[in-house]
């Protein structure tokens, strides 16, 4: 195993100037300075205090994330001649490889039985959204949207779609986050962060939960370090003991890289892959039995504590221990450790979420927090990690199968309208329909829905029994190419956010809005989302109940959400002030929460009983440090000293038992699908558990689901490893 890497240091500076170098100095400069808020994670930077700024006016708040998500946008167009290609051609690229063919700079036509793309008009291109969708019944059609999108085009893409007559809106979110809206709807009755940036600055504590800042959310790292400079604590709880978690040289600091990196985790704990709920429960019934919970909090501000304290009492020691694998004192040393804490923050990532009882573990969570009083004041709170930068905001903008009546009521009475009340279908519900044939036709907004999908066949074939798909995009990705033999698609090619004629905004996962003003000319053929959505509601809905021509202005739009969603009245002039701003009634420093009688409640929760299977090993997909999401910008590992993507990770002791050594090749088997000629890899896992990348790795996913937040389980998939005999070696 490599237990001397470290994350961040020079590596990553020299990595930063080479992606600035290829692209362009100039163009990369332009890019990062303007008045635009970060394309990557959701922890947000730029916008009206200039690139590389965040809400605290910290400089350089920039990333070799950031860096990534602009080197894929500041390229040239596709040449035409590159779509005289076959689909088969484009299947063979790897995801890396169709990425960098160059920006789309023309609509594309793939007919139900060519078996390659056409460029064609925008005229054209739009007159065939319309037609199609006019032609079909609407609860036969769903719209989805990815996260780097702005808060406008997701209103009128819901209201659109609504207006059209279909519920079936998603966003991606329920294949990451959805538990964690779920779990803190049930326990704090709202489903963001309870916590703004400046918060992590007062904390004392922060855990982190199922998650690899280091290259999922580089910046968080830097709260990380500061926090143990003053004298806190970060513990860590991840089954694979992440380099990046243990030791981090932050580049933007001349001491953390001469030193060679911070020590970033002070306590860090591996369960066995799906145990958190186990463990979590295990830390409470450490802090209950030695009375080191806080009665005044729990009693003026929660309900339904004593069933909590009777779960947990039944809960025996040696259940915890033979589940999560680890021993009774290390758990205890994690709950003293909360338990000196006077600040603490709970951040989490979709380790957390990616399980059958996602929404459990976001619950259990919620419930450690309310034990010590960490909710409803400064430096203190719930933190989800959300990926793309603005997927809360699509959210927040009402995309999602169902809205709260308090939303749906007030566009019905802002915009004069009526819209339909029946309860949409989901993700996967949507595919599942699609499968059985009952979908013709599926409008994207952005992301690759068939990468990030389980059962990667399956995906395949449910895409493929759509009719009629049109994709926006700035890009070409395997989702483009894959899952359209047999059937019709249609692919727009978008603006990028900083390329918008028009300002947009995006929400940031602390509830902060930044408003983004465009302005940078890359290329000629290309429109923005909001021309596109609006123009097709022109036509495709009639003008008597709602003239979309009104929203062709940004300003109008923001208007529009100003008075319709709570908490973004001040996005109605946000253009003018160029005031950016928290969302109303988000953060909590006050222990109100948004439930009926304002006070947070404890759920009891059951750990799932654990299945029978035939294989001896349990997978957690992961993403590496040269990805964002779907998007492969390395093909290496750097943090995890993979030199490829096609490799396993696993404990040495199992390595050695099943009498590998590493580098030796081996399949991956689940009851989903097969993986051959894979790598091992030696890595600090617990016993039984092993890693492969998403979302290679999703054609061993199953399509079981949280029934709650109806989220696959990417992280908690049993699998069998088997070596592979090389020929010449018998």
């Amino acid at each position: 195993m490599h237990n001397k890497m470290i994350g961040g240091g020079f590596k990553k500076v020299l990595y930063t100037l080479n992606t600035v170098r290829r692209i362009g100095v100039k163009d990369a400069a332009k890019a990062l300075t303007a008045h635009n808020a970060c394309k990557a994670c959701g922890l947000g930077m730029g916008g009206q205090r200039g690139g590389m700024i965040n809400e605290l006016d910290e400089f350089p708040s920039v990333c070799n994330k950031s860096v990534q998500a602009q080197s894929t946008d500041i390229q040239g167009p596709i040449p035409l001649p590159v779509f005289e290609h076959t689909i088969d051609e484009f299947k063979k690229l790897t995801s890396y490889e169709i990425e960098h063919l160059g920006r789309l700079g023309t609509p594309l036509y793939k007919s139900k039985t060519s078996d390659s793309f056409t460029p064609l008009s925008w005229d054209d291109a739009i007159a065939k959204v319309v037609e199609r969708l006019s032609t079909s019944a609407p609860e036969r059609s769903f719209f989805y949207a990815s996260g780097r999108s702005s808060n406008e085009a997701a209103f009128v893409l819901q209201l659109m779609a609504r207006l059209y007559g279909s519920s079936n809106i998603n966003n991606c979110s329920y294949f990451c986050h959805q538990a964690s809206g779920d779990g803190l709807a049930t326990t704090i009755g709202t489903g963001t962060s309870t916590v703004e940036l400046a918060d992590l600055g007062k904390s004392d504590l922060i855990f982190v939960l199922g998650a690899n800042p280091s290259s999922n959310h580089p910046r968080f790292i830097h709260q990380l370090k500061n926090c143990r400079e003053r004298g806190g604590h970060v513990v860590v709880i991840n089954p694979a003991k992440e380099p990046g978690l243990v030791k981090f040289a932050v580049p933007k600091s001349a001491k953390s890289l001469l030193m060679g990196g911070n020590e970033i985790a002070s306590e860090y704990l591996q369960p066995k892959i799906a145990t958190d709920l186990w463990l979590f429960k295990g830390i409470a019934k450490s802090i209950i039995e030695h009375n080191q919970h806080d009665l005044t909090f729990i009693e003026s501000y929660t309900n339904n504590f004593n069933a909590y304290v009777d779960d947990i009492k039944k809960t025996t020691w040696e259940d915890i221990q033979n589940t999560t694998g680890l021993s009774h004192t290390k758990i205890k040393q994690v709950a003293d450790v909360y338990a000196q804490a006077e600040h603490a923050v709970f951040a989490w990532g979709m380790g957390i979420t990616h399980h059958l009882q996602g929404v459990e573990n976001v619950e259990a969570i919620a419930n450690l927090a309310m034990l010590r009083g960490m909710l409803g004041k400064p430096g203190a709170g719930l933190l989800p990690l959300r990926g793309h930068s603005n997927i809360q905001g699509v959210g927040t903008m009402g995309v999602k199968p169902v809205l709260a009546a308090d939303v749906l009521n007030a566009i019905e009475e802002k915009l004069n309208i009526k819209l339909p009340r029946d309860k949409g279908m989901d993700t996967m519900a949507c595919l599942h329909s699609a499968n059985e044939g009952n979908i013709d036709n599926a409008l994207m907004l952005g992301g690759n829905l068939y990468a990030a999908s389980p059962d990667s066949k399956w995906a395949e074939r449910a895409l493929d029994n759509i009719g009629f798909k049109v994709f926006l995009t700035t890009t070409l990705n395997l989702g483009h190419v894959y899952g359209c033999d047999n059937s019709e698609s249609l692919i727009l090619p978008v603006m990028a956010r900083d390329e918008e004629h028009d300002a947009t905004s995006q929400e940031s996962m602390f509830n902060y809005v930044r408003l983004s003003d465009g302005g940078i000319d890359r290329l000629d053929n290309v429109r923005s989302e909001v021309d596109i959505l609006s123009g097709v509601g022109e036509r495709l809905i009639n003008k008597n109940r709602f003239d979309f021509s009104v929203f062709k202005a940004h300003k109008t739009i923001r208007q529009a959400i100003a008075n319709i969603i709570p908490g973004m009245q001040d996005l109605a002039d946000i253009d003018v002030a160029k005031k950016e701003f928290f969302i109303r009634n988000r953060i909590k420093h006050t222990p109100e929460f948004n439930t009926p009688d304002q006070r947070a409640v404890f759920v009891v929760n059951q750990p799932g009983v654990k299945s029978e299977s035939d294989h001896a090993f349990k997978l957690m997909t992961v993403r590496s440090e040269g990805q964002f999401n779907s998007i492969i910008y390395e093909e290496r590992d750097s943090y995890r000293n993979t030199p490829h993507r096609h490799c396993v990770l696993m404990n040495e002791d199992d390595i050695a038992d099943l009498g590998l050594k590493e580098k030796d090749k081996i399949t991956l088997r689940s009851d989903t699908g097969v993986m051959q000629n894979l790598d091992v890899i030696a890595y600090d896992l617990p016993r039984g558990n092993v890693m492969a990348y998403y979302p290679e790795a999703n054609v061993l996913v199953g399509q079981n689901v949280d029934v709650r937040s109806r989220t696959p389980a990417f992280k908690s998939v049993p699998v069998s490893v088997e070596p592979q005999v090389m020929i010449g070696t018998i």
